[in-house]
């Protein structure tokens, strides 16, 4: 299965009317042109691949070795860099640009991105457990349960505090709404992981259909 993709920025939800009436949420994702920074093969490198560069960086914030694989692209460092995996290499070739239009309203898409962090937090918090009485002489309020019958080890797997978010999540299956190429906008059905300005890369989806 031959795929592609994007990298942009999520800039917040709202929502919009479809062609049948029918009012339904969208995510807004950024996604100013794409740069083809490398593309990757099974004959170099064991595998077919397309790396993308999203956000123009500021040359003082990069090192040499930056400078010199965006100079090989014909074009700036980029904050923001990922690779789109079975893609048809035939299509591409460096320092292309990708666009919005890669997509089509009704496509179906993975979406990636990093979930909001939340820092240290408790186990009531964290993971939805439940509190001891807080009165009659209880000592047992918001602390975690027993650990188990087995002395000086944890059970892997064992819910404690921790930090909370934080984390690479993909969403799968999502629908494309619209993709507005003047504007380098996509619309999303739903929630995206991530918290607003973050980076996501949108990819075809694996399992869902694409017909």
């Amino acid at each position: 299965m031959t795929r592609k993709g994007i990298l942009g920025k999520k800039v917040g939800m709202t929502q919009v009317f479809t062609e049948n009436g029918e009012l339904v949420p969208v995510t807004v994702v950024e996604v100013t042109p794409n740069v083809i920074m490398q593309i990757k093969t099974v004959e170099n490198d064991g595998y077919d691949s397309v790396q993308l560069g999203y956000a123009d960086k500021r040359t003082v914030l990069t090192n040499k070795p930056e400078q010199g694989h965006a100079k090989k692209a014909n074009t700036t460092p980029k904050r923001f860099i990922k690779e789109i995996k079975d893609v048809e290499l035939g299509d591409y070739k460096v320092s292309d640009e990708v666009k919005a239009d890669i997509f089509k309203p009704g496509d179906i898409v993975d979406v990636t991105g990093t979930t909001k962090g939340h820092g240290y937090q408790g186990n009531i918090h964290k993971d939805g457990q439940s509190r001891g009485p807080e009165t009659h002489g209880s000592r047992y309020h918001r602390r975690p349960g027993s650990l188990g019958v087995i002395i000086n080890r944890v059970v892997p797997g064992m819910k404690l505090p921790g930090r909370m978010g934080n984390k690479t999540v993909t969403i799968q299956n999502l629908e494309i709404v619209n993709a507005d190429t003047d504007n380098n906008v996509l619309l999303i059905k739903g929630n995206v992981p991530g918290a607003n300005k973050s980076y996501i890369t949108i990819r075809s989806a694996v399992h869902g259909s694409n017909n």
